[in-house]
């Protein structure tokens, strides 16, 4: 039998004798264990107010994503988002409110995009995807849809203000992209300007 912190001797060999219900008591706390040390990444990775991944998860989704692009040499594009007048929201409707049309956004994002792209929430009020398998996107296409979602979302919960954006976009170049942070460098300082 195992004695805790006594070692075992060179070729005895342990015999645990446990019971069906002490081994199915322990399987269950083992079980029980990984999924908090799942649920514990899963949190660390995910923006808890919108759901989306942070970013820090993002990073990390998007780097497999883009290098399954290059592996499969396929194009990607990414499109960074940033809400309009959002500080103002904040200041004269409270934080509150303000919450609220960051989670009503993110809806509308998971909404008009794909399963296949990734999506998160770098901060604030920005907001990124990642388009695998979509070169030179059309933004006026995505605003178009985008609008179109928010105008229903804006009427339906008539508030005191409409949630509006901007956006940019950068493709993904494996010369002068070698990573999906020097992307997102180049595309919010394309929405700074």
């Amino acid at each position: 039998m195992l004695i805790s912190g006594k070692p075992l001797k060179h070729g005895a060999s342990a015999s645990l004798s446990l019971s069906p219900q002490q081994i199915r008591t322990t399987l269950r706390d083992l079980a029980r264990t990984a999924e908090q040390q799942v649920m514990g990444v899963t949190m660390a990775s995910m923006d808890e107010l919108t759901l989306l991944s942070n970013r820090h998860g993002f990073t990390a989704l998007a780097q497999l994503g883009l290098d399954a692009c290059q592996h499969l040499e396929i194009p990607a594009t990414l499109v960074c988002f940033d809400l309009d007048n959002f500080k103002h929201i904040n200041y004269l409707y409270g934080r509150a409110e303000g919450d609220d049309a960051l989670k009503t956004f993110a809806d509308v994002l998971r909404i008009a995009f794909r399963e296949s792209d990734v999506i998160g929430r770098l901060g604030d009020d920005e907001f990124v995807a990642l388009l695998t398998g979509a070169s030179a996107v059309d933004l006026g296409a995505i605003r178009g849809r985008l609008e179109e979602i928010l105008d229903e979302r804006n009427a339906t919960m008539r508030r005191g203000y409409a949630i509006r954006f901007s956006m940019g976009q950068v493709e993904y170049d494996p010369g002068r992209h070698g990573a999906v942070e020097a992307m997102l460098l180049e595309v919010e300082s394309c929405l700074l300007t």
